[in-house]
């Protein structure tokens, strides 16, 4: 059988028509013309391949499997365009791997090698750059910025709560919220922070405080009610406040929501954002690094001593939550009683030794006030 085909070598762009024959003896299809070089090619029917990716059913397009070579004069680029109806049926069936799909020799080891460089390069991302990025932003990004930032992150943890409606989870009994104002100012009106804060209560059994960015700290109902004393609530939202005067909440939310958050953050577009979803979730479960914890604690120490309360009701609370996380597993690690928080009372407990004389932070009547916030006025 013959029939004549297009032969291109894939770099000269030179169009040869080609004469084809094929020798079923030799399993060969020749190719033959003058300016071929030594005047004919022979392709292995078993190495002829046809591109898959050709549109036109009239026709087929060939080309050598990548490592067959025959001669000096065979170009892997090479393509043969056969329109013979005849030589196309012949050559479907005589070349066994005619619609194969070859993987070249060292393709795995290729495809092995760039996966292992994407996921060091995802490593380095994530463990390394975003990291960095996130603690240089932190201390640069506009703090009303960072204030808009924290307030849709507090509203997306509030639908996480189970809140249909921005502020359903709001705790608003005047007179405890105005006992919480109360506990505020004692704590702050000794030091001179660079945020105005923002401290509410969302009525929830959840035993937990979390501080967002921009100053947006936000107790717990159960938080309450597990208390002992106004002091040790105090103290606990001390320590929330010095992880908003270390930007500690910023870092976090940036490093959980990644490039969206930190692009977010930078361009002041948080409304719907995948960025804030995440940011609000990691949030909600964070834990801190150990030294950020650390300098919370004695910041919290601090601001409870400049503000005459008892800083000993730190160590008080993490004892009352002595066995707590047996029953509460979605208690923060730092409230939990493991061994680093038994390190850290005693710690509290050394410190209020040098304290002079203090005051309880709420009078009783108060206290009560504040632990029924969550309830209807007049209740």
């Amino acid at each position: 059988m013959q029939a004549v085909g297009r032969f291109f070598d894939g770099e000269s762009g030179q169009r040869l028509d080609v004469d084809l024959a094929v020798d079923t003896a030799a399993e060969t299809l020749r190719l033959t013309h003058p300016e071929l070089p030594l005047g004919s090619q022979y392709w292995p029917l078993d190495a002829i391949r046809a591109l898959a990716d050709h549109a036109r059913t009239d026709q087929v397009v060939l080309k050598l499997r990548a490592d067959a070579a025959l001669d000096s004069g065979l170009i892997r680029t090479a393509r043969l365009t056969v329109e013979d109806a005849d030589m196309i049926s012949i050559l479907t069936r005589l070349c066994p791997d005619l619609k194969r799909r070859d993987v070249a020799q060292g393709t795995g080891r290729k495809v092995a090698t760039r996966v292992g460089v994407a996921a060091a390069a995802i490593g380095l991302m994530i463990f390394v750059i975003l990291p960095a990025m996130a603690n240089t932003l932190a201390t640069l990004i506009p703090i009303e910025r960072e204030v808009a930032y924290g307030k849709t992150v507090v509203n997306q943890m509030e639908r996480f709560l189970g809140g249909k409606e921005v502020g359903g989870l709001a705790c608003t009994n005047p007179d405890g919220r105005a006992a919480l104002d109360k506990m505020t100012a004692r704590l702050t009106e000794a030091g001179d922070l660079r945020y105005d804060l923002n401290i509410g209560v969302f009525n929830h059994k959840m035993v937990n405080a979390f501080a967002a960015p921009g100053g947006q700290i936000v107790i717990m109902r159960g938080l309450l009610d597990r208390a002992e004393t106004p002091d040790e609530i105090a103290a606990v939202l001390a320590h929330e406040i010095g992880h908003v005067e270390a930007r500690d909440t910023t870092r976090n939310a940036l490093r959980a929501a990644g490039s969206a958050g930190l692009l977010a953050l930078v361009l002041g577009d948080f409304a719907g954002g995948s960025a804030v979803v995440v940011a609000a979730e990691y949030t909600l479960n964070a834990s801190y690094t150990r030294e950020a914890e650390a300098a919370a604690d004695v910041f919290a120490l601090n601001m409870m001593e400049a503000a005459g309360a008892d800083a000993e009701a730190l160590a008080t609370f993490f004892d009352s939550l002595d066995g707590l996380e047996r029953t509460l597993p979605d208690l923060p690690e730092y409230l939990s009683s493991h061994p680093e928080t038994t390190d850290r009372a005693e710690a509290a407990r050394t410190f209020a030794k040098t304290q002079g004389r203090t005051t309880p932070i709420l009078d009783d009547k108060e206290w009560a006030a504040l632990q029924n916030i969550c309830k209807p006025a007049g209740n």
